[in-house]
This record gives C-alpha cells, sequence and structure tokens, in this order.
C-alpha cells in the first residue's frame, strides 16, 4: 500500500477510535444513571481502532459524559458530526457523510406521516443509514404506537419492521449504539435486547424481496460517483449524463417501496431542473409523483458544511399527480425550525422538465400565472450555449494588449447588474484580450447576442444577470471570444431582438419565475431554455419602450403585465 494510502487510513483508524472513546463514555454514562450494567455493542471485527494520546482520550471522555445529559437524538448528531469532522475529507466525500439534525428528521418523518404512513404497522429501511439519524427518531415513534402491547411483544414488532442498510461498519455500530438507548427502557422492561437490525451493506447493490417497504426514508449520500458498468445498467432508467449518489439512491428507494407506500428524502434541490436528472423526473413524476416539499431556506445554520440548496421531500408511490404542498424552512431557536406555507405546485405535463415550484409565499401566485405558459427561447428564435472558450486551457493564448489576430476577451465580470455591458478583465488570472491558433475559429463571436452569468447564488439580490453584446462593440473589434462562465443567448435569424429579450431576462418578474426553476448556484443553458415566457407577439410592446428608451420602471411594469402581475 502506498504511503499516502496508509496515511488516510490511519485518519480513519484514528477518527474511529476517537469517536469509540466519546461513545464509550457516553454509555457508562447513561448506564451509570439508569442503574443499568448492560455493556457496550461490541464493534465489528474488521473495524480497527488506532492508539488515542491521553490528552484527547480525556476530551473524548468529557465529551461523551456530557452528551449523556441531552436527548438521544441530538447526542447521536453531535457524535455523528464529530465522526464525520475527524475522519479524512477524501473518505467523508467519497462516502458522501452528512449527518441530519434531529429537528429536520422530525420533520421529514411528520411530513411521511401526513403522506399516510401508520408507525404502528409500517415497515421501514433507511437503505444509507449512517449513525442512526432516522432509524432512532423511527424507533421512536413505533414504540410509541405500540405503547398498549407487552415491552417484550413490541420490541419483537419494532425488531421485525425496521431496517438498515450502511456501508461504512463503524457508523452501523453506531446506529446501533443508539437505538440501543433510544429503545432502552423498552428492552430492559422487556428483559432482552435489541437484535441487530442494521446490515452492513452497500445498499446500491441490494435487490429488494417481498412487496416491499410502507417507508424508505433517509439523508442519501451526495456527490458524483462512477458506476460499474453493471450498476450502470441496473440503474439506467434514471440516469443521463453523469451519476450522483443521491439520485442512484432515489431510483433505490422506488424498488424498495411497496405500491402505495412512502419515500422520505433528504436531497440537494439540484434534481429539480438540472438536465443530468431529467430521467429521475421523469421516473418520478410517472411512479412516485411527491406529495409535499420543503425547501430549506438557508443553507447556512442548518446543516453543517453543507454549501448545497436543500429539500426534504415525501413521494407517494403509485400516487396520483395532483397539486403538492410547498414549504420554506428555517432555523428557529435551540435547534428547533419554522416553517412557512409557500403554496402548491403541480408537475408539468412531460415530469422529465424542470419542475416550477414556488420557494416563497410571495412566488405562489406567479407560478399560478407561468406553469402553463407554452412559449421559450426557441419560439422566440433563440438558442443557448456556453461560451467556448475554457481559460486555463488556453493560457499562452491569453494576451495583455491588443494587436494583429487579437479579440477582446469577454469574461463574466464584464456583465453587470442593469443590463450593463462593460468590458473588463479586473480579476485575477484575467487577461482582456485573445489570440486563436490556427484552427480556433470557433471561439471567436462576431454576431449581436446577449450574455448571462452562469453562476449566482440564490442570496444574491438578482439571479439572473443579462447584457446585450453591443453591435457596435463587434464592429469596432470585428469580432470577440466569450468565456466559459457565460451564457450566450444566441439569434437563430437575421433580425434578432436582443436588446428587449435582455429587458425581459433582468426583468424582476423573470427572475423571479428562475428562483422557481432553479435548484443550484448553476444557471444553465438547459435551464435557460425551459424558462417560460410570454407570447413572442406580446414582446411588441417591450421592443416599442426600447426603442423609445423608457425608463426602468416603466420597462419592469409592462414586463409584469405580460406575466399577470403574478411577482406581487
Amino acid at each position: 500500500m502506498l504511503a499516502s494510502s496508509v496515511k488516510r487510513e490511519g485518519r480513519l483508524d484514528f477518527a474511529r477510535a476517537v469517536v469509540f472513546s466519546v461513545v464509550s463514555a457516553y454509555w457508562k454514562e447513561l448506564q451509570s444513571a439508569s442503574g443499568g450494567n448492560w455493556s457496550l455493542r461490541e464493534l465489528p471485527p474488521d473495524v480497527v481502532l488506532s492508539s488515542v494520546p491521553e490528552e484527547t482520550g480525556a476530551l473524548a471522555e468529557s465529551i461523551g459524559t456530557a452528551a449523556a445529559g441531552l436527548d438521544v437524538m441530538d447526542a447521536g448528531y453531535m457524535i455523528g458530526v464529530l465522526y464525520t469532522g475527524v475522519m479524512p475529507g477524501r473518505f467523508r466525500a467519497q462516502s458522501g457523510a452528512y449527518y441530519t439534525p434531529p429537528a429536520l428528521c422530525e420533520r421529514l418523518l411528520d411530513m411521511a406521516t401526513k403522506a399516510g404512513v401508520d408507525w404502528r404497522s409500517a415497515r421501514v429501511l433507511d437503505p444509507a443509514c449512517g449513525g442512526g439519524a432516522f432509524l432512532s427518531p423511527v424507533a421512536r415513534r413505533m414504540a410509541e404506537g405500540l405503547k398498549d402491547c407487552s415491552a417484550r411483544v413490541a420490541l419483537k414488532n419494532i425488531q421485525g419492521r425496521l431496517n438498515g442498510f450502511e456501508l461504512d461498519p463503524f457508523a452501523a455500530w453506531l446506529s446501533l449504539v443508539f437505538l440501543d438507548v433510544t429503545l432502552g427502557d423498552l428492552c430492559r422492561e422487556a428483559g432482552t435486547r435489541l437484535q441487530s437490525v442494521v446490515r452492513v451493506y452497500d445498499g446500491l447493490e441490494q435487490t429488494p424481496v417481498g412487496e416491499g417497504f410502507d417507508l424508505v426514508a433517509g439523508n442519501p449520500p451526495y456527490g458524483r460517483i462512477t458506476l460499474s458498468s453493471r450498476l450502470r445498467e441496473k440503474f439506467r432508467r434514471s440516469l443521463f449524463g453523469h451519476a450522483n449518489l443521491y439520485g442512484v439512491f432515489t431510483d433505490l428507494a422506488l424498488r424498495f417501496t411497496r405500491p402505495g407506500g412512502v419515500i422520505a428524502y433528504v436531497t440537494p434541490a439540484s434534481f429539480l431542473a438540472g438536465e443530468y436528472f431529467k430521467a429521475l423526473r421523469g421516473l418520478l413524476g410517472r411512479e412516485a409523483p411527491p406529495v409535499s416539499i420543503d425547501f430549506i431556506g438557508e443553507r447556512k445554520g442548518v446543516f453543517a458544511d453543507v454549501l448545497q440548496e436543500t429539500l426534504l421531500a415525501a413521494y407517494r408511490r403509485g400516487g396520483g399527480r395532483g397539486p403538492g404542498e410547498v414549504r420554506f424552512i428555517s432555523p428557529g431557536l435551540g435547534g428547533a425550525i419554522e416553517t412557512t406555507t409557500a403554496g402548491s405546485f403541480n408537475l408539468p405535463q412531460n415530469p422529465d422538465r424542470p419542475w416550477l415550484m414556488p420557494r416563497t409565499e410571495a412566488q405562489s401566485a406567479l407560478v399560478r400565472q407561468v406553469e402553463e405558459l407554452p412559449y421559450r427561447l426557441a419560439d422566440y428564435g433563440y438558442t443557448v450555449s456556453t461560451g467556448p472558450l475554457v481559460w486555463n486551457q488556453h493560457k499562452p493564448s491569453l494576451r495583455d494588449r491588443p494587436g494583429k489576430g487579437r479579440y477582446p476577451l469577454v469574461w463574466a465580470e464584464s456583465v453587470r447588474s442593469g443590463g450593463v455591458f462593460e468590458f473588463r478583465a479586473e480579476k485575477r488570472n484575467h487577461k482582456p484580450y485573445f489570440e486563436p491558433e490556427a484552427g480556433e475559429g470557433w471561439v471567436v463571436t462576431d454576431f449581436p447576442c446577449i450574455l448571462l452569468q452562469r453562476t449566482t447564488a440564490k442570496e444574491q439580490c438578482r439571479r439572473l444577470i443579462a447584457a446585450e453584446l453591443p453591435a457596435s462593440f463587434i464592429e469596432e473589434h470585428g469580432a470577440v471570444v466569450v468565456e466559459n462562465h457565460l451564457n450566450m443567448i444566441k439569434p437563430l435569424d437575421d433580425d434578432p431582438k436582443v436588446a428587449a429579450l435582455a429587458v425581459l431576462l433582468n426583468s424582476d418578474v423573470v427572475d423571479q419565475v428562475f428562483r422557481c426553476i432553479n435548484g443550484s448556484v448553476a444557471v444553465s443553458a438547459y435551464e435557460l431554455e425551459a424558462l417560460p415566457l410570454p407570447s413572442p407577439q406580446d414582446m411588441k410592446e417591450i421592443e416599442r419602450l426600447v426603442k423609445k428608451r423608457a425608463k426602468r420602471e416603466t420597462l419592469e411594469r409592462a414586463v409584469g403585465r405580460l406575466y399577470g402581475n403574478g411577482a406581487g
């Protein structure tokens, strides 16, 4: 084994050793407080622990002792976050390990309840259970539903209905420890311990047996993955281009859920619109339409180290495609969450297409106005592509000054809010000119078009930042080279109404429509081409106002009228 690999493995062994010390102290303190004398579960034989320095061990013991004063769900989350924080970054990235805060777990299980899950009888699976963030609250709900049964009967019943898969054997052990704590009173009354309900499996390798589960729930791992040819064929129905772990685990959930059963998942919001997820959207729309979706309004303060926009969703397998409910989640006091109703949504007739959903209550009326609009950029005579130049693959051709055979290099910073084009290259490594080599004519643009930034965050005041590439600028320089961090909205005819379309894309209303489609920081060509637009005939009023050099307020009102003033 390579030295670097040994080092990485050693760090994982160390992370597990530290967390084992924490859990040992946690367990000891709980047993002392309850007067119990049950031993801590044994580690799986393939888990290796490294030695822990005395000071680190003392700190781990203090953490474990303090954790015993918390509710088991909070303790499990805290210890799980410690595990992922200490483990090697590469291992965490490969396993996609992010632990779910208890308040979000409870919220998702409430959504599952509303979707029809009966905790007295439901068979439940978490196919990537991690440290048991969902198994423990599920077990608690099952136990509460069986209070009228004897402890022995209730424990046996839960034993037969609760299931988890987990690839990491140490995380699987953590799941079982926290289940032991969650069901501790029931186990003591029954006079027996819970048998293992977590199997150390790669969930993606499993094939359902029997009629399926009433609920498949969890926070599946995130991140791009290269599947083996066998697994790619297995999940071919939900793939388009590269695979993402959470998308494949969503497909897996469909396979393990019985008809009429529920899937309740925490996932990134990117599947709602991205082209790579269109096959998955189509599969969900046909087989398990969403019943309700909660958007997590703030990335910070909810998940540790998660930067993607995230949502909670409940789907019903074989359910109808009626209106679904949308809510907005934000962090409250003491780790609680607050929910705000944002309205409802309908899936598009072709569920492969991006799903249009309100992200705030104010957007509900707008969604109702635009969800049936049939017009897209193609109906206006435009197509979208990304800027052709990936600059770091052509560094030798970047130039500081103009010259023969050189063209202005247009970076994203040249496109500014308010529809302003300002040629500049002020950021690090940016140079203002590009000299194509022979055979690189494909990087050159010599016609008017609209340039639109490809990366913006939902926290920004605008997601769509567009500007007309002026014909006068092209005439002055002969042509330009557009860099890859810009989208190019290009006309397909010789009489483009570029200025009017730029006004439309820069309007407040269309910015809000885009927010109801997009689920990531990327402003993709695919999503722009799916953007609902007013009739091309109705754009004549905008063209007239542009020619008159109307003020922004006048243009905004005119665009608002085209969308039925639904943004208000």
